[in-house]
């Protein structure tokens, strides 16, 4: 499966431009596709799919999608920005509550901003690559960050969420849960096609990732591992859109999607 395919379209779902937090979400419950209150978890390492799968499987059952990993790539964004040492724990949690960090729960369309400037393109840098486990590692960074994906997730009708720790940490009680995963190799291949780097140095890379994110990448006892490593995109996102109907009886969307 390559982690750098597009979604597939779905038609005419209205985009939600939500910020992390708002309030005004939730006054827009009524108009979306998916069951109220279904979250969907999806965890794994870097390179899995995680992204491509998590937006499709969003897609497919009408509802919005998070990325908590781009939160903690935008927060690294702007203290790189800053010349602020990454490595330096303390002052990085400091600092973790000063700039703004919104993002997009539009699958088709999702964006990252900070301060009002959209990072989109630039939280996924080799440089931000190298430094986000550092800084998502730290806990006053981790509880800040939480607690905003806890307030996008408790306000969206549906939501599809990505991440490392999401059914653990962030949303234990999500009803469907899955860790996808696939082997080094495949992952490491994915990611340089991705972001056109070297798959030699990119597994070097990934390797260090996967070291320094063990503490927070724990697979939920009750979710469903899913192995992507000789699974294409679309039976990856079949399988959760599956999981997601039969586990918490979500029924077909009203426009086929696929």
């Amino acid at each position: 499966m390559d982690s750098s395919l597009q979604v597939p379209s779905a038609g005419s779902i209205a985009r939600v431009d939500a910020s992390v937090g708002l309030e005004s979400d939730i006054r827009e419950k009524s108009e979306a596709g998916g069951k109220p209150g279904l979250v969907v978890a999806v965890d794994g390492p870097s390179g899995a799919g995680k992204s491509s799968a998590s937006r499709g499987a969003a897609i497919a059952l009408g509802l919005r999608y998070l990325d908590t990993g781009s939160m903690y790539r935008a927060l690294t964004w702007w203290l790189l920005e800053r010349g602020v040492d990454t490595a330096d724990a303390g002052l990085v949690g400091e600092l973790a509550a000063e700039p703004r960090i919104e993002v997009g729960t539009d699958p088709q369309a999702p964006w990252v901003q900070v301060n009002g400037t959209d990072v989109s393109a630039a939280i996924r840098t080799r440089e931000v690559t190298s430094a986000v486990s550092a800084v998502a590692a730290v806990p006053r960074v981790r509880a800040h960050l939480i607690a905003q994906q806890r307030a996008v997730i408790s306000s969206a009708p549906g939501i599809v969420a990505e991440g490392r720790d999401i059914g653990t940490v962030v949303a234990p009680g999500a009803q469907v849960k899955v860790f996808l995963t696939a082997d080094s190799a495949a992952r490491a291949d994915r990611r340089a096609a991705e972001a056109s780097w070297s798959a030699a140095s990119t597994r070097v890379d990934q390797d260090r990732r996967d070291r320094l994110d063990a503490a927070q990448s724990a697979k939920a006892d009750d979710a469903v591992e899913i192995d992507s490593t000789r699974l294409d995109l679309d039976q990856v996102i079949d399988i959760i859109v599956r999981l997601a109907r039969e586990r918490a009886g979500v029924p077909h969307p009203r426009q086929q999607t696929r």
